[in-house]
Formats: C-alpha cells, sequence, structure tokens
C-alpha cells in the first residue's frame, strides 16, 4: 500500500513538473508574438511611407495605434480574462493577431491601419495577462521567468525589424508580404496553445478571487508611479522604433543599415530584460535600478543628438539597454508592487492603459515636430526631457510598496 501511494506521489510529481514546463513553453511562444508585428514595420517605414504617399504624422500612426489599443483594451483585460479564463483569452487574442497580421498586408491605407489596430487588441491581452500568469504559475521563480519571456519578446522583435527590409527584397515580396510573414509565428503558438481552453475547466487560480477585496489602483499614489514610468519607457521604446532607422538615414547609412542598426538597439535590449528582473526580484528595492534607466535613455538621447556615426552605433546600443531595462523593470513593478496575481493583473492594466496613452503620443508627436522644424534636434530635446521624468519616476516606483497593504 505504501508502495502503491509513493509511486503515485511520484506519478503526480512527474505531471504535475510536466504541465509547468508546457506552461512555460506555452508563455514563450506567446511572448514571441508580443512584439514581432510591431517591430516589424519599423525599418520598412520609409517604404511603406513613398509606397502609400503619406506623410510622417500619417505613417506614425502605425506604430500609434497599437498603442492606442493597448490604451483602450487593456484595463478590460483582467476582466476577460476573470470571465472566461487566462488561457482562453490568450487563445482568443493570438487568433485576432492573425487576422490583423492578414489584414494589414493587403496593399491599401484602409486595410494596413485595420489589421493595424486589430493587432493593438491582441497584444494588448498578451501584454497585461502574461505578468499575471507569472505570478500565479511560478510564484517562486518571477524574476527569472519574466526575464525568459522578456528575451523572447525581445530577440524575435530584433529578428523581425531587422529581416523585414531583406525579405520585402525577397522576389515580390514587398512590404506587405514582409509584415505577412510573421503570421508563421502566429500559427505555431496556436497550435500549442489549441488544447489549453478546452483541457481546463479551472482554467487558473486566477479566476478563484471572486471574493477577494478588490484593490482601487487609480487612487494609489505608488501605482501612478509605475504607470508614469511605464508610459515613458513605453514613449521612447516606440518612438525610436518608428524613427531612428530615418534618423539614421539622415545620418548617411543606407536603409538597409538603417534597418539593421534598429536591430542592433533591439538586441541590446535582450541582455538587460533577462538579468535586470532576475536583480530586481534579489534587491530590497529597485529604486537605483529605475534610476540607472533613466540616465541610460538620456545618454542614448545625446548621442543622437551629437550626429557622429561612431557615437551613433553607441546611443543605439545605449537605447537599447536602456528600452530592456525600462521594459523588464516595469514588468517587474507589477508583480513587485502587488500581493496577488489579481492585483498585479489590475495594475498591469491601469499601467497599460494610462501609460500607453502617454506612449502612443511619441512617434505622432516626434514626426510632427520634425515636419514643423525641417530637423531632428528639436524632437530629440523632447526625448531628453522625457529621460528625466523616467528617471524620477523610476526611482519613486522602485520603493519597497506593496499597494493597499
Amino acid at each position: 500500500m505504501e508502495a502503491q501511494k509513493t509511486v503515485l506521489d511520484t506519478e503526480q510529481s512527474k505531471n504535475k513538473e510536466k504541465s509547468r514546463i508546457l506552461l512555460l513553453i506555452g508563455i514563450l511562444l506567446i511572448a514571441s508574438n508580443l512584439r514581432t508585428p510591431l517591430t516589424s514595420v519599423g525599418s520598412l517605414v520609409p517604404t511603406i511611407r513613398d509606397s502609400l504617399e503619406v506623410s510622417n504624422v500619417v505613417v506614425g500612426f502605425i506604430t500609434t495605434l497599437p498603442l492606442l489599443a493597448f490604451a483602450l483594451v487593456s484595463p478590460f483585460s483582467p476582466k476577460v480574462a476573470h470571465r472566461i479564463g487566462m488561457e482562453k483569452t490568450i487563445f482568443l487574442s493570438m487568433i485576432v493577431l492573425l487576422i490583423g497580421i492578414m489584414m494589414r498586408s493587403v496593399t491599401g491605407v484602409g486595410t494596413l491601419f485595420i489589421g493595424t489596430a486589430l493587432i493593438g487588441i491582441a497584444i494588448s491581452f498578451g501584454n497585461v495577462l502574461l505578468p499575471s500568469f507569472v505570478k500565479t504559475g511560478f510564484p517562486f521563480k518571477i524574476g527569472l521567468i519574466t526575464g525568459l519571456y522578456s528575451v523572447f519578446m525581445n530577440i524575435f522583435g530584433a529578428l523581425a525589424s531587422g529581416l523585414s527590409v531583406p525579405l520585402s527584397n525577397i522576389g515580390n515580396l514587398g512590404w506587405q508580404g514582409a509584415l505577412g510573414a510573421w503570421a508563421i509565428l502566429v500559427i505555431i503558438a496556436l497550435f500549442f496553445w489549441f488544447p489549453k481552453p478546452k483541457a481546463s475547466k479551472n482554467p487558473s487560480k486566477f479566476n478563484q478571487s471572486n471574493n477577494r477585496k478588490k484593490t482601487n489602483m487609480w487612487t494609489s499614489f505608488t501605482a501612478w508611479q509605475v504607470t508614469i514610468f511605464m508610459g515613458f519607457q513605453s514613449l521612447m521604446y516606440y518612438t525610436m522604433l518608428t524613427w531612428l532607422p530615418d534618423i539614421i538615414l539622415f545620418n548617411g547609412y543606407s536603409l538597409n543599415e538603417a534597418g539593421w542598426m534598429l536591430s542592433l538597439m533591439l538586441f541590446s535590449a535582450i541582455p538587460l530584460t533577462f538579468i535586470m528582473p532576475i536583480i530586481a526580484d534579489k534587491m530590497n528595492n529597485q529604486k537605483l535600478l529605475g534610476a540607472i534607466t533613466g540616465v541610460i535613455f538620456l545618454l542614448g538621447v545625446i548621442g543622437l543628438l551629437n550626429g557622429n556615426q561612431s557615437l551613433i552605433i553607441i546611443s543605439a546600443i545605449l537605447l537599447g539597454v536602456g528600452c530592456g531595462s525600462g521594459f523588464s523593470l516595469s514588468l517587474m513593478f507589477f508583480t513587485l508592487r502587488t500581493k496577488d496575481g489579481y492585483d498585479a493583473s489590475e495594475l498591469s492594466g491601469m499601467a497599460q492603459s494610462f501609460g500607453y496613452s502617454l506612449a502612443a503620443l511619441g512617434p505622432v508627436l516626434f514626426g510632427g515636430i520634425h515636419d514643423l522644424t525641417g530637423s531632428w534636434t528639436a524632437p530629440l530635446y523632447m526625448l531628453v526631457f522625457v529621460s528625466i521624468i523616467l528617471l524620477i519616476a523610476g526611482w519613486l516606483g522602485g520603493r519597497r510598496v506593496i499597494i493597499n497593504e
């Protein structure tokens, strides 16, 4: 009898470990799709602008539309997941993402923007829900798992940025085919994730919080600090994602080189996206990490202002490091500043709603200032100001505080 119990316990332990491994693979596959539909556009912006004969402000909306979708949808993501289950919500969002990518690849301004909006709606669910998924599924390895999925986001995001121009030059693919090619990655994630919504009658601990006392994030000073940090680091990231290739073109590089320079920025983010969550998880507070992130951004922007070709390479690396640090710290703030997975998703929803509303101004405002002044100097000084705000918000948001405790 004792031997049978031991065998049963061993079997249950193996099954539990297998489930955790499958869950981790699923998280990494979903994470791989949360940047590629956005970063694949950056190096193709000049081509799309010339092909469709639109202005810098209009083409800036290619990046801004997903951010507006993040802002509008993020507060509702936890509520949808709470009602139908987190796994099912993520699965359905991947279907919407696939439709958006395919629609965006149809020639025409209308389909480009409709597809882009659908992509933003789909990605907003993954952005909000993955941090709470990590908190409930891996409560003792939050830093490690956050770092891993952040790395996957950035690796595939960087690859998409660098490969978009070469893909567009293959045969008759053009920019439409180059953008549509990334639907393959979504299909892989869907095939893996497909059984999960059906297999799980009680999809996650997230849904077991019906009777808990709800936290009002919108009245928390700490939540607002995290939100501001999230918003301005996103503004920096998406502004550079849209306009760094054009700035680099202005300084004497080719279109292909500009695409790979953006890729360099994105690849530079990868080590920090893995290391930063692990370091942050072990520290008593993250004030210094938040402040350093602001300083790195500031140095990167100053390098672009200088205009020297050698400094531009260093600036691309610094901006990538800042983006990696800022993004991963934001994710850690969602979990470290809250007491459970539900609050993590609520803070994530708030920060991404208001934060991306703020970030959405970046690409359009940056392009608009350039159109008005005919120079990159004035818009880059705007980013100097943003970097200083990031420094302050990072210091305050990094204090050791649990919201509503």
